[in-house]
């Protein structure tokens, strides 16, 4: 019966964390098929519109730094639920703008609240578990987090359709408010006050330095945020790869977001299956095989046939497959160095993902969008360097003592 208990109180605290983590995302994907719309009622040009995404990203990085330190120092709990309220105040800011520029304001005021959730509830595995324990509940949050982003365009499609774009964000406005509820009534606190962190200027600058200058840290999240963009280059290009590409209506944006969220939740379905059972530089590298295998079979069918369904598509599946089956033991790695500041170094190793994620919907989906076989170039391109991050980062590790 304790078993049955400590079971269910897992499961619960892994979709409470897995809902943390997937407000920023959500907060993303939602307002896709918005994007002409929103063009159209504020008077703004498409790449104006896509700006709204790069503020939210550089805002959401920028904040990610003090997130972490933050909740070393005030404990876990009481951050999450002043960023959740921040957040539903921005999203209704965004609800209410009039004009282009007020758009860009409120987008970044939901990023720089955003962020709390996916650093925290980083932080939180770390305190309550470790090793194969750790993954596996890295791999649950993975799941349900995949729900997301393949659920959120399918939602914002349809209240565009019935609603138009503001209904959008006085959806986000709501789900934030019942998600500050479950964690007011649900989330413990998992920093005891001797465990927890000063912010002295001092302190905090000599911590910063240290993880950010620490060569396995940068390797890992290099690999982490690489193998990502990989994928996000799609989600940034979402309305141009499928509604001018392939001819989808704007309640069409499950072709992307279903095959690429199911491979998402089967790899991490995969890397909880095989925690505990092979090593964990082990699944990364079964993780970098799957993934290479998606991106030359997406390079050589841009390059064999014309785009379309659902073959442009199925190569998503495989590649997230891949990414979700490395990415819980890459976000350990990560963090492992740094036992008693996790919060801060989740902060910092989101704020280096955030910041990647910020320059692809700046710089690089922007010129890779004009074909499906430039994104399929970029894809191959950025796996690429994940990989030789990931591969510096083992190769280090094996000479490291202990």
């Amino acid at each position: 019966m304790p078993e049955r208990n400590q079971a269910t109180s897992t499961r619960s605290i892994a979709w409470l964390l897995a809902a943390m983590s997937a407000l920023g995302p959500f907060s993303i994907d939602t307002y896709l098929p918005s994007f002409p719309d929103i063009a159209h009622s504020l008077g703004a040009t498409t790449i104006e519109v896509q700006q709204t995404l790069s503020a939210y990203l550089f805002a959401f990085a920028a904040m990610t730094l003090w997130h972490g330190a933050i909740a070393d120092r005030f404990g876990r709990r009481r951050v999450i639920l002043v960023a959740l309220l921040f957040f539903a105040l921005a999203s209704a800011g965004c609800a209410l703008a009039s004009s282009i520029g007020q758009l860009w304001f409120w987008r970044a005021v939901q990023g720089i609240t955003a962020g709390a959730g996916i650093v925290i509830s980083r932080a939180i595995v770390r305190d309550l578990f470790d090793g194969a324990a750790a993954q596996r509940l890295m791999s649950q949050i993975t799941m349900m987090f995949a729900l997301a982003p393949a659920i959120a365009p399918l939602i914002g499609g349809w209240l565009q359709t019935a609603f138009g774009w503001r209904s959008i964000f006085i959806f986000l406005v709501l789900s934030t408010a019942g998600l500050a509820f479950a964690c007011w009534k649900l989330l413990p606190e998992t920093l005891p006050p001797d465990k927890r962190q000063s912010l002295r200027p001092s302190y905090l600058a000599t911590t910063y330095r240290k993880v950010l200058t620490s060569p396995p840290f940068l390797l890992a999240c290099t690999a982490l945020s690489f193998n990502f963009m990989g994928f996000f280059i799609y989600v940034l290009s979402a309305p141009v790869f499928l509604m001018q590409h392939l001819g989808i209506s704007e309640t069409g944006f499950l072709w992307l977001f279903g095959p690429a969220m199911g491979g998402l939740l089967c790899g991490a379905w995969s890397s909880g299956r095989l925690a505990g059972k092979i090593t964990a530089q082990r699944t990364i590298a079964i993780g970098y095989s799957v993934m290479a295998s998606a991106a030359l079979a997406n390079l050589l069918l841009n390059l064999a046939t014309a785009s379309s369904l659902p073959w442009s598509v199925v190569p998503l599946f495989v590649y997230t497959y891949g990414m979700s089956l490395a990415m819980p033991n890459l976000t350990i790695f990560a963090l492992d160095p740094f036992p008693a500041q996790r919060g801060l170094a989740a902060s910092c190793q989101t704020f280096f993902q955030s910041g990647c994620n910020g320059l692809a919907a700046a710089l690089l989906a922007p010129a890779l969008w004009g074909s499906t076989l430039t994104l399929a170039l970029g894809m191959a391109g950025l796996l690429a360097i994940g990989g030789l991050a990931a591969l510096a980062h083992h190769r280090q590790s094996r000479l490291l003592p202990g």
